[in-house]
């Protein structure tokens, strides 16, 4: 492909540096970047790292952004600036996959869905002159054949010095269909699973030590194909890991064995989707949860059980919240040992029966950038309550759970629960997810 000087994928800016490193790797970017030929240069560029190098942009440059919902005015400007310089710009991710049509507005070429059916049909065309305006994956790619993360690219990307939690996919999809939920939109309701000696080669190759699984929801696997996880967990106990974390719903309390069997594949804490403490939301979150305040505390005992961390994950704005939800919430989480706490505000995303509803009733609230589609504005207004109490109860939700008080209180109790052997090296993990979590919240614009 002689007629391309280089790919230049970048990562649109969200938070930016946090003491120095960024949060999360982009996985995704060097997921697209393993899949070009290796005669095809091609570099990764996140903004969150620093500003970036528009003067080493050519015409001869296909440049690849890939955004969500909240970074896509960035990524706009980003493609601006690209075209300015006489570069074409394809741009996929969650928000063009949900609202192609907008994209297409500013961008050269737009990706519909993973692009593993089309990103080197995109590169051949841009190479030949011929670049489409919508490129649109019609199925689900079997995991079985994703190319593995390359070793430039892992040479490219300084994910150990310039990120402090590197990201790992083992399944994609999740057959829930939550309202608020672009999961099952993006990733397809059938569970897929890549083969478990490629997740080990590529944990080797990248020389990774501890990780967050980008799953969307890895532990529904306990129920729906146990012994793909019972032989993941096997393997993984021999790999000498320090942590790893991935996100799940309640129902993984019902399975003990597979708790301890994750606890020795040096499993550090499940992010648990408990959503809402209102059983009246039930109806909204896709059958994850009924929202028993008794069963709730029973998962989280039963985990503890096993010796493993629990990050509670709650929404509030549903439409059977009133202003009582958030010192309920609040009660709720003092009163459960969590280890750590994400509260979030309920976010109309792009291509959602939730968002879907608002529209028909008129109830978005007008003007709000997509920059505030961060899960920590409000953008709508709710059913029982306005939008500025939802605003102000919101606010004051998360002064106390991200008080220097509790994130203390919360972090020492889940130190205290490792062994002595290992509490040195947990007492990064027992305090960060917490500081994460303020921080997010203090990004937002008052």
């Amino acid at each position: 492909m002689t007629d391309i000087e280089k790919v230049v994928l970048i990562q649109p800016r969200h938070a930016g540096r946090i003491l120095g490193k960024a949060a999360g790797t982009p996985y995704t970017l060097m997921r697209l970047a393993s899949m070009l030929p290796q005669d095809v240069p091609v570099e990764i560029w996140d903004e969150n790292l620093g500003p970036l190098n528009f003067a080493r942009l050519t015409p001869r440059t296909l440049v690849g952004i890939s955004s969500m919902t909240l970074t896509i005015d960035g990524a706009r400007d980003i493609a601006g600036r690209a075209r300015a310089r006489g570069c074409q710009v394809v741009v996929g991710g969650v928000h063009a996959t949900l609202v192609p049509e907008e994209v297409e507005e500013w961008a050269d070429a737009v990706v519909v869905g993973e692009a593993y059916h089309t990103w080197n049909r995109i590169v051949e065309d841009f190479a030949k002159g011929s670049l489409q305006p919508r490129y649109v994956d019609e199925a689900w790619e079997n995991l079985d054949h994703l190319a593995p993360i390359s070793d430039r690219v892992i040479h490219e990307v300084k994910e150990h010095r310039d990120y402090w939690t590197p990201s790992l996919e083992m399944t994609r999809g999740c057959p829930r269909d939550c309202s608020f939920c672009t999961a099952i939109r993006v990733s397809g309701k059938i569970m897929r699973h890549r083969p478990i000696d490629q997740i080990v080669d590529e944990i080797e190759r990248r020389k990774l030590k501890r990780f967050f699984l980008t799953d969307d929801n890895f532990g529904l696997n306990f129920r729906t194909h146990p012994a793909y996880i019972e032989e993941l967990f096997r393997t993984l106990e021999k790999v000498p890991l320090n942590a790893w974390t991935a996100q799940a719903e309640m129902m993984i309390g019902q399975f003990p064995d597979m708790l301890e069997m994750a606890r020795r594949a040096h499993m550090d804490k499940f992010f648990v989707g408990f959503e809402s403490i209102n059983p009246d939301n039930r109806r909204e979150l896709g059958g994850k949860t009924k929202g028993q305040i008794s069963d709730m505390q029973r998962v989280v005992r039963n985990i503890h059980a096993k010796g493993l961390g629990v990050v509670g994950l709650f929404v509030v704005g549903f439409d059977h919240d009133t202003v009582d939800v958030f010192k309920n919430t609040w009660d709720f989480i003092r009163e459960t040992e969590f280890d750590s706490v994400s509260v979030t505000t309920l976010t109309p995303f792009p291509g959602t029966p939730q968002r879907a509803e608002l529209i028909k009733q008129n109830r978005l609230l007008p003007n709000v950038p997509w920059r505030h589609y961060d899960t920590a504005h409000t953008t709508f207004t709710p059913a029982l309550m306005t939008a500025e109490q939802l605003r102000e109860g919101y606010d004051w939700l998360c002064k106390q759970v991200y008080s220097s008080r509790s994130i203390v209180q919360r972090g020492y109790r889940a130190w205290r629960r490792f062994p002595i052997q290992r509490a040195r090296a947990k007492a990064f993990s027992s305090f960060s997810t917490d500081i994460g979590y303020r921080k997010a919240y203090a990004f937002r614009a008052i």
